[in-house]
This record gives structure tokens, C-alpha cells and sequence, in this order.
């Protein structure tokens, strides 16, 4: 049987992203705005009082404002306004700039936390969410079916059929009325972020200059090599803020991806702090200390702590399949005090559907001047409450090797552990009497499976993920 040939634009859970030069060409990225261009005109539903005009952003990879005024440029020729954004952004910013605006939808240009070699197009929604199929699927559709409409970018601007947009201006405020600001004003606590070179820039030094927190960035000039590293928050990539956390006495560590939408942090013991454990401290701050009230989103491959703490603290738990969409959804249609992903994205009340990197880590700042204490001190006494869960991921390689769902499935031991539940919703999640878990998950993009486990002490976490990859029949 031939191999089925892949699309060379294609959606898949958070837009399209291509290779720079190969597929991702400014003919493709043209393509896919003609394509935009005839979803907007034919299926999108102006609600009452919404606008026929499109936000459109870019990040600090090769050639993002490029691919943006060519995006922005097809869009005036149909009729449909722009607004540009004057300056490299992180994507909540874009986000919360669709919303602001009133507009019908939003286009962000970037590939999050993809290599260097990557750009991508990401379509938000009204709402400020990241579009989902039912959008996706139409936009892909209409591809190649209508010549590309253009006209000359500078033409554009001086028509005024492309506004040029200082996004941040509305974020800002937003971010600095969200935050009690008072209560910051005053703090003294030694802060430092890792920018990784992304879109992130110098957003978290600029909401709170007028502040009395010692703010250092690293990382935060432009570098669309983002040093050969993948501009992706997980503690492989982060070594260089692990040991100045510890050694230069900080009360925490903050890091950001490509585009700012994702959050990890580090304790004043140089200790990464995954994004399950971020989702948590969020939580309880939110409702402890900010009278927050409603429900919680977890994924599939979500830490157990986040059962114990909507228990005790009397919130629904929600669990979707893999991906901030399913979590968006959900703060469009439910009262959540929070959702997150294992990959660090975090949504909060009261803000519009999306991850926000930068918002959640001036979160965990505000919770530190609300309790008088550093990250580490508060980590300590929520796990102490809560429970401590030791949470790994592995990515493993599926080439030559295959994933038998249903034979997993059928497992009813783990490490001499009973099998208690199992989950074939989202690949298939295998949870034990003692609350550990082993989960794994094929990749939609790439010849590889997640692995996902959880339990009380380390050690047996990385067992489990040892078991996962036993369970890949050659």
C-alpha cells in the first residue's frame, strides 16, 4: 500500500506549523489567509456588536512580521479590517487584543514552542480562545479553492485597510487591574524570569515597574535561534536558571516558551516546579486568597493532587482529553477558577479562554505577597495538606515499534500495584490502588508516544515510565 502523502498545510490541535522555507512558505502562508478570508465571509457568526475585523500578531522567529503583513494584506483586499500589531507579542496578548477589539477572529504567527526551524499560524476565536475543529476543519476546506487575493502592504497601511495596533496597551491594563496591586507595591521579594528568547520579552518587568519587587529577565533579548534549544519550559532545557535561582538567593524562578502562553517556575532551592504542581498553587491562591469560587480542568495526564484539593475545597473537577482547547471550552461555557495542561498552560477566572504564561506567574508572585512567603515555603505547606506526587514524562520514540492500545488496556498490574481504573479516552491511562499511574498517548505530529506517570515518590514515577516503554512491542 503507498504511503498516504502528507498535506502540506494542516491544522492540528493549535494550528498550523511548518518547516520555514519548506512547507511554511509566504505562498502557503498566503493561502491559508485566502482560506481564512472565505470562512470569515461565509460561515463565522457576527454576533450583535462584534466587528468584521481580524487582530493579527507575530512572535520573535524568523520572519514572523513578514508572514504577519502577508496575512494582514490578503485579509484588506477581501474587505475583511485588520488590525497589525506595531511590535513583536506574546500570544495572550493577541488573545486578549480579539476581544478588545470586538473582531471575529484573531491570527497569531508562531510555532510556540516548536525549534527554530518552525513558524505556524494559530486562529483564535471571538472569545479569545484557540480555534477548534469545528473552525480548523473549514479553514483547511476552503484551501486552494479561491485564487489568493493580495494587494501591496504599504498601499494597505496608508489605505487604512491595516491599522497598526499596540496590543499590549490593553494587556497591560488588564493585567495590572486583575493583580492587587497594592498589596505588590511594597514587596520586597527577589524575582528573575527566563524568557527564552521568545515573545515574552520584557512584559513582567514592565506591569510591575512601579513596584518595590527586584524584577532580573534573562534571555529576553530577540534570537530566532533561540541558542539551538527548543524555547520549550521543561527542566532539560532550563539548566542556567536552576543553579542562579539557588545560587543568587532568589524567592523564585519563572519561565516562559516561545510565544508566553506556557509557564514553568523554580524554587529557591534551584528545584524545577512542573506545571502540574503551578496549577495547584494557582488554585488554592485563587480561592484562599482571592474568594474565587467554581469548578477546576485537569487533562487526562493531571495530578492526582488536584482531586485532593477540589475536595477539600469544594470545586468541581473537570477532566478533558489532552489540549487547552477542551479546557477553553470550558471556560467559555463554566464557571472555572482554573484550568491547566501538563504542559504548562494555565487559564484563570475571569480572564478570557486562554493560557497565559505571564499572567500565571504574576499569580504565584501575588501569592507569595499575600503569605509573606517564598514559593519553596508555600509548596512545602500545600504538599504537606495536600499530598506530595512526583510527576515525569518521557517522550519515546514509536519508529519500528507499535502501540497496542487495547492489550495495554487489559493490564490489571503496575509494579505488583493493583489496577483500579482505566481510561482509553485520550490513549489509555492505567491508575493503581495507590494512586500512581502510568499513562501513554501517541502523538498526533510526530512518530512518537507520550508517557505520562505519577506517584509518591520519585522513584517509582521513573519505573513506571520504564514499564511504558516495555509496553512498545518491537
Amino acid at each position: 500500500m503507498a504511503k498516504k502523502q502528507k498535506k502540506e498545510i494542516e491544522f492540528g490541535t493549535d494550528g498550523w506549523r511548518g518547516v520555514i522555507s519548506d512547507n511554511f512558505t509566504y505562498k502557503n502562508v498566503a493561502i491559508v489567509a485566502q482560506a481564512l478570508c472565505e470562512w470569515i465571509k461565509k460561515d463565522a457568526k457576527i454576533k450583535k456588536g462584534q466587528k468584521k475585523v481580524v487582530a493579527v500578531g507575530y512572535d520573535a522567529r524568523f520572519l514572523s512580521r513578514e508572514y504577519a503583513e502577508i496575512v494582514s494584506s490578503v485579509l484588506a483586499k477581501n474587505n475583511i479590517g485588520v488590525f497589525l500589531s506595531k511590535d513583536i507579542i506574546p500570544t495572550p496578548a493577541l488573545s486578549y487584543g480579539v476581544v478588545d477589539l470586538k473582531g471575529v477572529c484573531g491570527v497569531m504567527i508562531t510555532a510556540s514552542h516548536n525549534p527554530a526551524k518552525f513558524n505556524g499560524v494559530k486562529i483564535k476565536t471571538a472569545e479569545g480562545g484557540g480555534a477548534g475543529k469545528d473552525i480548523t476543519d473549514k479553514v483547511e476546506k476552503y484551501l486552494h479553492k479561491t485564487p489568493v487575493k493580495t494587494m501591496d502592504y504599504l498601499d494597505a497601511v496608508d489605505a487604512k485597510k491595516i491599522i497598526l495596533h499596540d496590543f499590549k496597551k490593553s494587556y497591560f491594563k488588564f493585567m495590572r487591574n486583575y493583580l492587587d496591586l497594592p498589596k505588590l507595591k511594597s514587596s520586597k521579594f527577589k524575582i528573575i524570569q527566563d524568557v527564552m528568547h521568545g515573545s515574552g520579552g520584557t512584559v513582567l518587568k514592565d506591569v510591575l515597574n512601579d513596584t518595590s519587587l527586584d524584577i532580573h529577565l534573562m534571555r529576553e533579548d530577540v534570537n530566532p535561534s533561540f541558542e539551538g534549544v527548543k524555547p520549550e519550559p521543561i527542566e532539560d532545557y532550563v539548566p542556567e536558571i536552576l543553579q542562579r535561582v539557588k545560587k543568587e538567593k532568589f524567592d523564585i524562578g519563572l519561565i516562559l516558551d516561545g510565544d508566553a502562553d506556557r509557564i514553568a517556575a523554580v524554587d529557591s532551592n534551584g528545584e524545577y516546579i512542573n506545571p502540574q504542581r503551578i496549577l495547584a498553587l494557582l488554585t488554592v491562591h485563587l480561592v484562599r486568597n482571592r474568594g474565587r469560587s467554581g469548578g477546576v480542568v485537569i487533562t487526562t495526564c493531571g495530578s492526582m493532587i488536584m482531586k485532593h484539593i477540589s475536595d477539600k475545597l469544594g470545586l468541581k473537577l473537570y477532566e478533558t482529553p489532552v489540549g487547552f482547547k477542551y479546557i477553553s471550552d470550558l471556560m467559555v461555557n463554566e464557571r472555572i477558577v482554573a484550568g491547566g495542561e501538563e504542559a504548562g498552560g494555565m487559564g484563570v477566572q475571569d480572564y478570557i479562554p486562554e493560557r497565559d504564561g505571564t499572567l500565571a506567574g504574576l499569580l504565584l508572585v501575588e501569592m507569595m505577597v499575600y503569605q509573606n512567603k517564598n514559593i519553596k515555603q508555600i509548596l512545602d505547606e500545600m504538599e504537606k495538606e495536600f499530598g506530595r506526587y512526583y510527576y515525569t514524562r518521557s517522550d519515546l520514540d514509536l519508529r519500528g515499534r507499535k502501540f497496542d492500545k487495547a492489550k495495554i488496556a487489559k493490564i490489571d498490574k503496575l509494579l505488583d500495584e493493583k489496577v483500579v481504573k482505566v481510561q482509553t479516552e485520550d490513549g489509555v491511562k492505567l491508575i493503581c490502588e495507590d494512586e500512581s499511574w502510568l499513562m501513554l498517548r501517541p502523538s498526533g505530529t510526530e512518530p512518537l508516544v507520550r508517557a505520562y506517570s505519577e506517584a509518591k515518590s520519585l522513584k517509582k514515577a521513573k519505573e513506571l515510565l520504564k514499564v511504558g516503554e516495555s509496553l512498545l512491542e518491537k
